[in-house]
């Protein structure tokens, strides 16, 4: 009933007080090279991948030091959520293959392969996030999409070859192109 009443847990924010300064005089303006810093974002087509390479028998080395402990030696065992498989290969739902119990993968849910490299560079490993050069991170990537049936043994990963892996489940995405209103991305 308090909550009603005072208006506690409404969206509304709270509201601001017209002799409240624009600025509170602490902090600095970010530097260009700090901003470029944090400006890692990937775009489906390769915007924003950095320069390096990898291949599949480097990844697989990388994959067994940093990765296997959390997703287990062939990607699917866990603890945490398995990466590697295929099924279903066409279309939901999910949860019918009994190796998976309807995990979402790499093989079969993501729809960029450039969305692999921007997660991993950024989130992962779990214990050190960040930490992975882009070399690493190509050489994941190759080694991750080798494993899901997607690229061939001898793929060499970079910012040319990256953004032209076909993924499976990219034509399960529709990209929200609406206008006008509010937009979700």
């Amino acid at each position: 009933m308090l909550a009603a009443v005072t208006g506690v847990g409404e969206a509304a924010p709270p509201a601001v007080d017209r002799d409240t300064p624009a600025t509170f005089g602490f902090g600095r303006p970010a530097s260009e090279a700090q901003i470029e810093a944090w400006d890692v974002d990937v775009m489906p087509d390769g915007r924003g991948l950095p320069p390096g390479r990898g291949t599949v028998a480097e990844g697989a080395s990388i994959y067994a030091d940093r990765c296997a402990k959390c997703h287990g030696a062939t990607g699917r065992e866990g603890p945490f959520a398995p990466l590697v498989g295929r099924e279903p290969r066409e279309g939901f739902p999910f949860g019918k293959h009994p190796l998976l119990l309807g995990a979402r993968t790499i093989g079969n849910y993501w729809p960029y392969a450039t969305t692999l490299y921007d997660y991993l560079s950024r989130a992962m490993p779990f214990d050190a996030p960040g930490s992975l050069t882009a070399d690493e991170v190509y050489a994941l990537a190759a080694y991750l999409l080798y494993r899901n049936d997607i690229v061939s043994e001898d793929t060499i990963m970079d910012a040319r070859t990256l953004p032209r892996v076909q993924m499976p489940a990219r034509d399960r995405f529709v990209r929200d192109d609406r206008r006008g209103g509010r937009e979700v991305r």
